[in-house]
């Protein structure tokens, strides 16, 4: 299997980021559910990465900042919730898609 052009680690930096963002702001409810998703993010199938690979080549980094920053930005300010971050990744394809169409 070809190693994705988005590394897991770089994947698992978005939800660090974002949990550092948390903590800066005190918000100590988002960084737990952050640092859950850079957690389970070790386990995301490589698939699935390569998958998210494909896609953000297709449309370009610019476009994919536009929605993964929202979706980040509701998990920060308690809009949404995911188990795993392969939910949340799921949800960044399904984006990523409706973008495409």
């Amino acid at each position: 299997m070809a190693k994705p052009s988005v590394s897991r680690e770089a994947f698992r930096g978005l939800f660090a980021f974002y949990a550092t963002k948390a903590h800066h702001d005190h918000n100590s409810i988002a960084e737990g559910r952050l640092l859950k998703l850079f957690g389970s993010s070790e386990h995301i199938p490589d698939g699935l990465l390569e998958l998210w690979s494909s896609r953000t080549e297709l449309i370009g980094s610019e476009a994919v900042g536009n929605i993964v920053s929202p979706l980040a930005h509701q998990i920060l300010d308690g809009g949404a919730q995911y188990n795993h971050a392969s939910d949340f990744l799921h949800r960044l394809l399904r984006e990523l898609d409706r973008l495409e169409h």
